[in-house]
């Protein structure tokens, strides 16, 4: 296996002919009815029948999309909520995730500078070598906040180095409000989103960090929800991988997000949420598989994929 993080999501994007990436957001009273009826898992307020609930769903799920997709990305936010119980799963939920060989994509969104920072990237990105965390695994990737500048992103590209792994750093987000921000300009015109990706090209483009595929371990995270604002940054900055969230739930279209591709499909993955790992609840899947939850969130990641297969022809 390559030791390059960008090398292994050229591999795999190709292995799996897709830039599909599933995101894990679990909900309690969102998962199947078949998980919260269980007689041991039926107590959304009580941290241990809730946290197995979660784990549960999530493993299950990662076996049913692993053999499809290249990559997953599994949000903190989601599992914190449980205190040290949640943290234990979303760890617990990497080593599943390695051992199905997909990517792992720590959504963590952390930022800070100096001895802060050296620290956050040491518990997100550091396989751990204490006593009695011998076999706990760090994602192979994090999301970070670039907002405190190449201070607060240089200390956790650092560690990604050190571990072969990578960095996606946020820069143009797909949330409603993030042209208030993030596309304010300064007297030249010059849009805070395009001076952030400037200086995370600056960082990225070291050839220390350039694998033998051409492209670095740190990339961008870029929403596919503003394709007018952001189709440059793929042309700009050839050798990035972007992380493009939006697809799906947030109202992104396949072709809204394919842009991030090379016409080769690697350069981009592409991340479905909501509207994969709850597949269940819409009517075009109920209708065709009925209680079968599993199914559902298979038929949707293959229809994703499609979808995605598609859009990229207008590219080629």
């Amino acid at each position: 296996m390559a030791s390059h993080f960008g090398d292994r999501l050229f591999d795999a994007v190709k292995s799996k002919r897709t830039s599909l990436v599933v995101g894990l957001d679990p909900v309690y009273s969102r998962l199947p009815l078949a998980i919260r009826d269980h007689r041991q898992m039926n107590d959304e307020f009580d941290a241990n029948a809730a946290v197995d609930a979660i784990f549960d769903f999530c493993t299950q799920t990662m076996r049913i999309v692993a053999p499809m997709i290249p990559a997953l990305k599994i949000n903190i936010a989601f599992f914190e909520k449980y205190l040290w119980e949640g943290v234990e799963t979303y760890y617990a939920l990497i080593s599943e995730a390695d051992d199905l060989g997909l990517e792992i994509i720590g959504d963590v969104k952390r930022g800070d500078i100096g001895h802060t920072a050296k620290l956050y990237a040491a518990a997100h990105l550091e396989n751990p070598e204490l006593a009695g965390l011998e076999d706990t695994l760090a994602p192979d990737a994090i999301t970070v906040n670039g907002y405190l500048g190449t201070d607060g992103i240089e200390p956790f590209a650092d560690m990604a180095d050190k571990q072969g792994k990578g960095l996606f750093v946020l820069v143009r987000t797909s949330n409603p409000s993030a042209a208030e921000i993030q596309d304010f300009a300064d007297a030249q015109g010059l849009k805070m989103y395009e001076k952030l990706a400037e200086v995370v090209g600056e960082i990225a483009n070291k050839a220390e960090r350039i694998g033998s595929n051409g492209y670095s371990n740190i990339g961008m995270v870029v929403g596919g929800t503003a394709p007018r604002v952001t189709t440059a940054l793929r042309q700009k900055y050839d050798k990035i991988w972007f992380l493009v969230p939006g697809y799906g739930s947030q109202g992104a279209s396949a072709a809204d997000c394919v842009r991030f591709c090379k016409p080769d499909g690697s350069g981009a993955l592409i991340n479905a949420s909501r509207s994969i790992i709850y597949a269940y609840e819409k009517p075009q899947y109920k209708d065709q598989f009925g209680d079968d939850w599993k199914r559902c969130i298979e038929q949707a990641v293959i229809d994703a994929k499609v979808e995605l297969a598609n859009a990229m022809q207008t590219l080629i």
